[in-house]
């Protein structure tokens, strides 16, 4: 029963860098020129990267916090 915690650690960290991954990846909302009145501005999109990289980053933390233990 010791590893259940570090499994739902390691659980919720991969979820977390996942997200982040499309986060990032997803960030520019692209529509191949066909929906440009929808698309994001530069801001918004550099706003959804950063969000995306601070995700995967936290979850990058955990799992690195959660392998010392």
């Amino acid at each position: 029963m010791k590893n259940k915690g570090k499994t739902m650690k390691n659980t919720i960290s991969s979820l977390l860098i996942i997200t982040g991954i499309i986060m990032m990846a997803g960030s520019a909302n692209d529509c191949d020129g066909a929906c440009m009145e929808t698309a994001n501005t530069l801001s918004e999109m550099l706003m959804v990267a950063l969000l995306g990289l601070v995700v995967s980053g936290s979850g990058a933390l955990l799992m690195a916090y959660n392998f010392d233990k």
